[in-house]
This record gives structure tokens, C-alpha cells and sequence, in this order.
């Protein structure tokens, strides 16, 4: 068993508290990233989609889990479960000094998470106090403008890394 956190940063111009739509620990937001097979090396080719609302029965034991998977090359079977309370919202503070914050965390097993892609339905506030919703990153940046605070807001340079966890 590794724990991988999902950890995210970008650059955030009159924008800070960017975070998923309905939190971090929203039930219905979609994580997708490949998976890397933890016997064989072989990187899926396609995205994985997780949601925390979404789970399935483990084939033995009690219990539940956001996936298993079946690696496509070797066979082996692999399950990743989400655990929620350990994201918070990237500020504007982390996002000058380039710290990546923790969004959520994964518990793997079989499985490596590899190459998170930014989706749309996250939500930001402006440096006026106007929030943004519904902001899709999935084009890699987002650009509007702020009447109440009349400044152009931006979110540019998303970039994210999985780091292991004890």
C-alpha cells in the first residue's frame, strides 16, 4: 500500500482559494490521470476517472473502493481508493511562491497515479472578493475580468505532481 497526494500549483493573477467547485473534498468532482502498473511498468493509455461518490465492493473482504483495475499487459489486478480531508484550496500565497498545495489523496495499490489532467468545474475568488465558478482548466489556463475589482484575473501554468506519503 503507497498513499500518493495530489499536489497542484499555478500561477494566479488577482485570483486566490482555487479549489474544486464544491470543495476539496467534493463527492462528485472527477480526478483523471493514468496509472502506471506497479509490476509490469505499463502506463494506461487512456485517463482514469474517480469521483469520491463512486465506489465499488472489494472481491474479498468488507469493504469499498474507488477502483479495480486490471492491468492491460500483465493482468494483475490493482485497486486506488480516495481518502478525503487532506486538500485545501491553493491561495494566491503558495501560488507566488510556487507551492504546490495538497488537493487529495490516493491510496494505491497495484497502481502508480501518473499525469494528473486539470478538468473543468473549479471555483476561485478574486482579490475583490468576486467569486469565479464553473472555471474550466482543462485548456491549460483561464482568463476573465473582475468588474467588481476591475482587474483582468488569470489562471496560467497549471502544473501538478503526486508525492508519497506515509
Amino acid at each position: 500500500m503507497v498513499n500518493y497526494l495530489l499536489m497542484v500549483v499555478a500561477e494566479l493573477e488577482n485570483l486566490t482559494n482555487l479549489e474544486p467547485e464544491g470543495g476539496c473534498d467534493d463527492p462528485n468532482f472527477s480526478y483523471l490521470f493514468k496509472l502506471k502498473c506497479g509490476r509490469c511498468g505499463e502506463v494506461s493509455q487512456k485517463e482514469t476517472c474517480l469521483t469520491l461518490s463512486e465506489t465499488v465492493a472489494l472481491p474479498v473482504g468488507k469493504g469499498t473502493t474507488h477502483l479495480i483495475q486490471k492491468c492491460k499487459f500483465c493482468g494483475r489486478d490493482g485497486t486506488v481508493t480516495m481518502i478525503a480531508g487532506r486538500g485545501k484550496p491553493l491561495t494566491g500565497e503558495a501560488s507566488e511562491s510556487g507551492k504546490h498545495t495538497p488537493l487529495m489523496l490516493f491510496d494505491c495499490r497495484g497502481y502508480e497515479p501518473m499525469e494528473y489532467v486539470f478538468g473543468s468545474e473549479w471555483k476561485a475568488e478574486s482579490i475583490a472578493g468576486t467569486k469565479f465558478h464553473s472555471i474550466d482548466l482543462s485548456g491549460g489556463e483561464y482568463v476573465e475580468y473582475d468588474e467588481k475589482g476591475e482587474c483582468p484575473v488569470m489562471i496560467s501554468n497549471l502544473r501538478s505532481k503526486f508525492d508519497v506519503v506515509k
